[in-house]
């Protein structure tokens, strides 16, 4: 593949749109069945199931933090390829096993799934063009998210599928795309010379040189770790159980409301992160993606309390705060921690830090599935994410601010030059 930056441009960022969004019909469209005639230990069964894949979601982050640090880059699509079919299988084992055993198949899915991010940006991160290619991969996590829920509500609606043999099918869908955009993905060339020269150089990271990193920059890592925590926890709610709200806002059998509703957000925050690809210092770009932090938390937060006010409809109460979101949550998969590690020069990789706040942040996300789970009070979903959106929001505020305040006094102490 030739290493002009046009063609890296369009079509790396393709190929990595394509492997993550196919990485999403293994990982979500089990999310729209609804499991009412099962439970398991007086817990919701669908709940069992969420938990069980985001517990092995949580483990492989924190396995990846050693492991995607460290990788070889050579063994990253092999490795990608055997993530996503041993999902599968996984998938296939859940239609098979008669419920609820087939509840730990789920934590099987989603043992492997956990490392493909890391995995993926690894082929992006490090070049002058990382922003927009990183926006286009998490705009992802949106329209993929959509995309797959609306397949496997499709599947249940018109083929009449059993919920257990929908998410096998669903993934089925995905896989010659997401194999053909693999192929293009090997063919990424390594950063240039002159990507270095701006970006710093990213190489895999030993054990002493993981423990200096913490050591350095551990107390700037805290409040964005806990902040990343709050903000996969709102994520995660909105994308598996987005077909209940959808349901209780009387969207019932409307499979198509995923699609246009992440289309819009995916439009709107590819637009907002790929422009930071202008900012040219990497500390005034990392200081402007706290700045963006803090103003998607705010457009969540002023949505939701419109929302209440009967200002908005539900539609246009959840396009406005995920989107806000998204724009607090996806600067830390593509442009936080990219310009952070250029901003100091650090000779490293993104994969390492990112890793560190993923596994903290579906950490939060398997304590909060258990006290909503066992908590005795009743409340309805649209409650329920709303007080999600307002606790994150003013959370996450504080947290960033912190962080940025820190940040402008370690970087002057640094001797560094905006």
């Amino acid at each position: 593949m030739q290493n002009s930056p046009a063609f890296l441009l369009f079509v790396v960022s393709f190929a990595a749109f394509v492997v993550y969004t196919g990485m999403y019909g293994f990982r979500k469209p089990y999310t729209v069945g609804l499991y009412t005639n099962w439970t398991f230990l007086g817990i919701s069964y669908k709940v069992c199931l969420v938990i069980a894949q985001v517990l092995g979601y949580m483990i492989s982050k924190f396995i990846g933090i050693r492991i995607i640090a460290s990788i070889d880059p050579k063994f990253r699509i092999q490795g990608i390829l055997i993530c996503i079919l041993t999902a599968w299988v996984a998938l296939f084992l859940f239609a098979i096993i008669p419920a609820p055993y087939n509840i730990f198949c789920m934590f099987l899915n989603g043992l492997p799934l956990g490392m493909v991010f890391g995995l993926v940006f690894g082929f992006l991160e490090g070049r002058k063009t990382t922003e927009i290619m990183g926006a286009f991969l998490v705009s992802s996590f949106i329209f993929a998210s959509g995309l797959a829920k609306s397949v496997g509500k499709w599947l249940l609606i018109n083929i009449d599928i059993h919920d257990f043999w929908m998410p096998f099918i669903a993934g089925g869908v995905f896989l010659i795309p997401l194999l053909f955009a693999l192929w293009l993905l090997k063919q990424t060339p390594i950063p240039s010379s002159s990507d270095v020269l701006v970006r710093s150089e990213r190489i895999p990271m030993n054990l002493k040189e993981q423990k200096k990193f913490v050591t350095q920059f551990g107390w700037l890592l805290l409040p964005v770790v806990i902040s990343y925590m709050l903000f996969t926890i709102v994520r995660d709610f909105s994308e598996d159980f987005a077909n209940e709200l959808w349901m209780e806002t009387g969207y019932i059998a409307d499979a198509g409301i995923f699609v246009r509703t992440s289309t819009w957000i995916t439009i709107f925050v590819l637009i907002i992160i790929g422009s930071f690809f202008t900012i040219k210092s990497n500390f005034k770009a990392f200081v402007y993606s706290h700045i963006l932090v803090i103003l998607g938390l705010l457009l969540s937060l002023i949505s939701t309390l419109l929302f209440y006010q009967q200002l908005l409809n539900p539609i246009n109460w959840m396009i406005l705060s995920t989107a806000g979101l998204y724009l607090a949550y996806l600067p830390f998969n593509c442009l936080y921690f990219e310009r952070m590690i250029s901003s100091y020069e650090i000779k490293g990789n993104v994969g390492f830090v990112m890793y560190i706040a993923d596994a903290f942040g579906y950490l939060g996300t398997v304590i909060v599935l258990l006290v909503k789970e066992f908590i005795s009070i009743q409340f309805s979903w649209v409650f329920f994410f709303s007080l999600l959106f307002i606790v994150a929001a003013i959370g996450g505020i504080c947290l960033v601010l912190f962080t940025l305040v820190g940040h402008l006094k370690y970087f002057k102490l640094s001797k560094q030059v905006i």
